[in-house]
């Protein structure tokens, strides 16, 4: 049971080449349009001539039954514990085993340090920290080449292992909108960045360039590397989601650092509600708190404007944030009003509305492929307002076209408590046996 991710890694790392299994299918579900597609024959490998089915989540029953399934295996991220324990529940009734599969059975080793940024939520702010800690290392420790959970949603087959250094590379692996927020804030900053779904190959690739391999988390999911140092990022605006989410927690429980994001927007008795979490579930990580300041192009676009807050979709859906920082810029530099996009909203994005009925009046940046980017578009394009405030990482107006006037919001971190991240970073051995040589 995946999202294009996960689970592939899983089936390659333990499954592919085990011979006590026989893969039957894997299902799908979050990310529009992942199912119906064969995970292909170069990646399943000589026991799998036909490659594998991928099927919708909701087959899954029909699936149990038809294929006389024994054991399903949950591999995705940022699920609520009622939800993990409602689709084991429904796998149970229909007579099969449910797994989780930990660090052991999934982690694979490095002949480079490794450091680890991961999170307990989905929209925690954990790529403006995977920047920050790629600009450190840079400055003592060499050669830096990061390397992103995976998000293929397109041709699997040419989506092995793809290397991102420039605007281009984008445009020739046809990314999507989601894609493009992880890797263009990289690729602003020099750094070289490794995705794709065979995380073997990508990493002794990315192995041939680098000095460090910077691990740079999807969702909330745990690392696919051995790290040896894991950074987890926690969210006090969602206080409490630290030991709710799965596997937020495992990553909180595996942590060597815990960096508290956003102090400076949270209330003060959420951001304690957190510490005590960290403390009851990881009493010896080291803990950094952040402020995450936002910094936006022009204010004139926005004070005294009727605006749309555009947002990063993941942040807003499945994340389970109510809004993001593209109305935190609204309301901060003065928008005469924040305007509600849902009445204008059209097919996949009206439906997105539907789905995570949680939205305040935001509009998620949904791009997981050609027709959803249009249907964006058009959304746009109905609505009467003054200008567009992207709270998304990336500039849309690089790959859509905007009617209206846009101004762009960004975050970074500024770290507010002793030790910094550069200073732990600094002090981690080996990566000081790295820079003595």
């Amino acid at each position: 049971m995946g999202a294009a991710g996960r689970d592939f890694h899983n089936f390659n790392v333990y499954f592919r080449n085990n011979p006590d299994y026989e893969v039957v299918a894997f299902t799908a579900t979050q990310i529009p349009g992942i199912e119906g597609r064969t995970y292909p024959t170069d990646l399943s490998g000589p026991r799998y001539p036909n490659g594998i089915p991928i099927l919708p989540e909701d087959d899954l029953p029909k699936v149990i039954k038809e294929k006389n399934v024994d054991l399903v295996v949950l591999a995705y991220s940022d699920l609520s514990y009622d939800e993990v324990m409602h689709k084991a529940s429904l796998v149970l009734a229909c007579g099969a085993d449910f797994r989780l599969m930990g660090p052991k059975t999934t982690m694979l080793k490095s002949r480079l340090p490794v450091i680890s940024v991961c999170a307990v939520r989905t929209g925690a702010g954990k790529s403006t920290v995977s920047r920050s800690v790629s600009k450190s290392l840079k400055k003592f420790a060499g050669r830096v080449v990061v390397i992103r959970h995976p998000m293929p949603y397109g041709n699997l087959s040419k989506e092995i292992c793809q290397r991102f250094a420039t605007y281009d590379d984008m445009k020739r692996y046809e990314c999507t909108i989601e894609e493009r927020e992880e890797y263009e804030p990289h690729i602003d900053i020099g750094n070289v960045v490794y995705a794709g779904v065979d995380y073997e190959k990508i990493l002794r690739e990315a192995e041939k360039e680098a000095d460090v391999i910077l691990w740079d988390g999807g969702n909330n999911d745990m690392p696919f590397y051995n790290p040896d140092l894991q950074i987890v990022v926690v969210d006090p605006q969602r206080p409490g989601h630290e030991l709710r989410y799965y596997p937020g927690e495992v990553n909180l429980r595996m942590a060597d650092v815990v960096l508290i994001n956003k102090v400076d927007s949270a209330a003060p008795d959420d951001i304690e509600t957190v510490r005590k979490n960290i403390k009851l579930a990881r009493p010896e990580a080291k803990v950094v708190e952040a402020a995450s300041d936002i910094y936006v192009e022009d204010v004139a676009h926005i004070r005294g404007k009727r605006v749309v807050a555009v947002e990063d979709g993941p942040t807003v859906t499945h994340g389970g944030m109510k809004e993001g920082v593209g109305a935190m810029a609204a309301r901060k530099f003065g928008a005469k009003e924040l305007i509600d996009p849902k009445p204008f909203a059209i097919g996949s994005i009206k439906r997105t509305y539907e789905k995570y009925p949680h939205l305040g009046p935001v509009l998620p940046a949904m791009g997981y492929g050609e027709k959803q980017i249009k249907e964006l578009e058009e959304t746009i394009a109905a609505i009467d307002c003054d200008s567009l405030v992207l709270g998304t990482p990336i500039d849309l107006r690089r790959i859509m076209n905007l009617p209206k006037p846009a101004v762009r919001v960004r975050y970074e971190i500024r770290e507010t408590t002793k030790p910094t991240l550069d200073e732990i970073l600094r002090s981690v051995p080996i990566l000081v046996t790295l820079k003595s040589r």
